[in-house]
């Protein structure tokens, strides 16, 4: 249902506002951080029993969701099946949209099809480059690490394919997402699955199940955006920081996190998506030509490695349970990293994509299968391709984690490369979490309204200071599950509602073949022809 809009108040008056709401949240962002933190850190022996037993609490309940969602099926976890099989159901019914669609994607983001008069809050290219900053993350630097020290260089061709699959799924949740979004009485929208769960199987005559999903997805969005995509970033982009930098201490790389995050997401979407517009650019630069050295220096060895890749992605070397185990361990090393890399699946993209200001949702789907591509196949192959040529991989000795092994990568041409990957490392963590901040607010407010969502920013800020300055424990790991365990309401709907989308796809790309999609400058130059011959 569309609302009308309220009568837009004028700039000074909303710039005041803002003003007013970023004083009160860095406020109260720094009373919650200084006095109760210190507090407990002087309490810290009291207490120490009491956060035991939380997470002894948390231990059990991460014990279980763990066993569910990693239950073996034929020596694949669940989780991995129910996201790859996705993958494969929605390339063969769509006739592999991801290569048909891929250069119409690129057409798109450079915005010639941007129209400002169109529904919506953020540009095409916002959009993407909000969703990708929730994904391009230390998933593209420590978990590649762990895929080929776990499961060998083979594990990368395995990644490769499966964010292939994954760029159909982005493009399906996405398209759902933004074709059933809400527009508010301001005109603001969400969206998201949620949305499509609520409003989609409604439609269908599933309004309860839909219902059900939709409040589900909402509460494990909520529980993921505090830990996984939000504690867990800052607390190892201090561990970067204080490794890399003498004296360091990770309370201050958290209270610059938690302060950064309070002036960005007071803003909103807006805010949140020009950050975003300029992070993740620059951020992609910076580590990827980082790689480039890297791969320039090591250019001699380049066709070795990447024979190295494909031959052991097929016969593993070196894997406990000969080549039948290996086999299956590279492949669910690949699988499951991409899967955690990108999120095709889990829904939390298509929260950012909802917010697009366009009318066709299936040309921001078309955007949104661009992030696996640059995320994964991009990104993630320049980290693999790096710990490969430098043979770090097969370093033996003292057990390393992720990211000190990219970092060692690094350090291999430079002694000073190293503070490039920490810069990194720290961006992409911030641009993680204000993306998922995002998220967390949307499904706060598909729950409980608009009116308490100060409630959920204070929390989220708390949050940030409080990853970095605490040791992960199981209340992080059970937010990390709750992560991937959107995935299973969400792919629900999109299975529910594939014969719509297809048929909402095939409409739209009929309708791109024949003309009757024309680009924004082709309709001002339409409608400036016809004022001329009205005159």
């Amino acid at each position: 249902m569309t609302y009308p809009r309220k009568q837009p108040i004028s700039q000074v008056q909303l710039k005041r506002q803002q003003r007013g709401k970023l004083a009160a949240l860095v406020l109260a962002t720094l009373l919650l951080l200084f006095f109760p933190v210190r507090v407990l850190a002087q309490d810290a022996q009291a207490s120490g029993g009491f956060l035991n037993a939380i997470d002894s609490v948390f231990s059990a309940i991460v014990a279980v969701l763990f066993k569910f969602l990693f239950y073996d099926i034929g020596g694949f976890p669940l989780i991995v099946v129910w996201l790859i099989v996705a993958g494969i159901f929605f390339t063969l019914r769509l006739g592999f949209i991801n290569i048909r669609a891929f250069k119409h994607a690129i057409d798109v983001v450079r915005g010639r099809y941007d129209d400002p008069e169109e529904e919506g809050q953020v540009s095409h290219f916002q959009a993407l480059a909000t969703a990708l900053s929730g994904t391009v993350g230390l998933g593209n630097i420590a978990g590649v690490a762990v895929a080929i020290q776990v499961g060998g260089p083979g594990a990368m061709f395995w990644l490769t394919l499966a964010a292939f699959l994954g760029m159909t799924t982005k493009l399906v949740e996405c398209t759902l997402g933004l074709k059933y979004r809400i527009e508010r009485p301001d005109g603001t929208v969400a969206g998201g699955p949620a949305y499509m769960l609520s409003r989609g199987l409604t439609k269908m005559g599933l309004g309860p199940l839909g219902k059900g999903l939709g409040i589900i997805f909402s509460v494990l969005a909520i529980f993921g955006s505090m830990g996984g995509a939000n504690m867990f970033q800052s607390n190892q982009a201090a561990i970067a920081f204080v490794g890399t930098f003498p004296g360091m201490q990770g309370w201050i790389v958290g209270l610059v996190l938690a302060v950064l995050t309070a002036i960005v997401i007071i803003g909103g979407i807006e805010r949140i998506a020009s950050t975003t517009g300029l992070l993740v650019p620059a951020m992609a630069v910076i580590y990827i030509l980082g790689c480039l050295w890297i791969v320039v220096v090591n250019l001699p060895q380049v066709p070795a490695a990447i024979a190295t890749i494909i031959s052991q992605a097929f016969v593993p070397e070196a894997l406990e349970g000969g080549i039948e185990g290996g086999i299956i361990i590279v492949i669910v090393q690949g699988v499951r990293r991409s899967a955690f890399s990108n999120e095709a699946g889990i829904g939390s993209a298509a929260i950012a994509h909802s917010a697009a200001r366009t009318d066709e949702p299936v040309r921001e789907g078309i955007v949104a299968l661009l992030e696996p591509f640059i995320d994964t196949i991009i990104i993630c192959n320049m980290t693999g391709i790096m710990i490969v040529l430098t043979g770090v991989y097969q370093d033996t000795g003292e057990a390393i984690d992720g990211s000190q092994m990219t970092l060692n990568a690094f350090a291999t041409v430079s002694d000073w490369f190293p503070v490039v990957l920490t810069i990194a490392i720290f961006l992409f963590a911030f641009s993680t979490i204000i993306s998922w901040s995002y998220y967390g607010e949307i499904s706060w407010q598909y729950l409980f309204g608009q009116r308490t969502i100060i409630i959920y920013k204070l929390i989220f800020v708390a949050c940030v200071f409080i990853g970095a300055v605490v040791t992960p424990g199981a209340v992080i790991d059970f937010s990390d599950l709750t992560l991937l365990m959107m995935a299973l309401p969400n792919l629900i709907g999109a299975y529910f509602l594939s014969n719509e989308v297809a048929g909402d796809i095939s409409n739209y790309m009929e309708r791109l073949r024949s003309g009757q999609m024309p680009t924004y400058a082709e309709k001002l130059a339409t409608l400036g022809d016809s004022h001329q011959a009205g005159n």
